[in-house]
């Protein structure tokens, strides 16, 4: 990763999930803030995701997940970083996912989850702040 030029970010709808009107929100928040954005589109795969952003060379994933399955799926988007050396690749997301569930996510090594009502300006200056090392760190 470069660490120069503006912020790239992958924004991705992994499995059977059919809405998508928060991911391209966010989508385009990221981009209306000078960021780099790659969508994927609806019905990825953990593998697609993770291959996209390391061929695209992404700073971050933003996984946008309303199904239920976001135990599994971002678990295995983790797998998948650590498998390919990619673990420097900020992992965050959102959708309908439990209080509860957050902390274990977050101990896999998912950097942020954004729950309902979360405001798009939030995502946008957590992604500012928190993909990359402050500069002389």
């Amino acid at each position: 990763m470069s660490g120069t030029g503006p912020i790239r970010v992958v924004v991705a709808k992994p499995g059977l999930d059919g809405h998508d009107r928060g991911a391209k929100v966010i989508a385009r928040a990221l981009r209306d803030a000078g960021m780099e954005v790659i969508y994927t589109g609806l019905h990825q795969t953990p593998e697609q995701i993770v291959d996209t952003a390391i061929q695209e060379d992404a700073e971050a994933i933003g996984l946008s997940i309303l199904s239920g399955a976001h135990m599994t799926l971002f678990g295995k988007v983790v797998e998948l970083l650590r498998e390919r050396d990619a673990l420097d690749i900020k992992l965050f997301g959102g959708g309908i996912i439990p209080e509860d569930d957050i902390p274990q996510l977050k101990g896999l090594g998912v950097a942020e989850i954004f729950t309902p009502g979360a405001a798009t300006t939030e995502v946008v200056e957590w992604v500012r702040t928190n993909v990359r090392e402050p500069a002389g760190a």
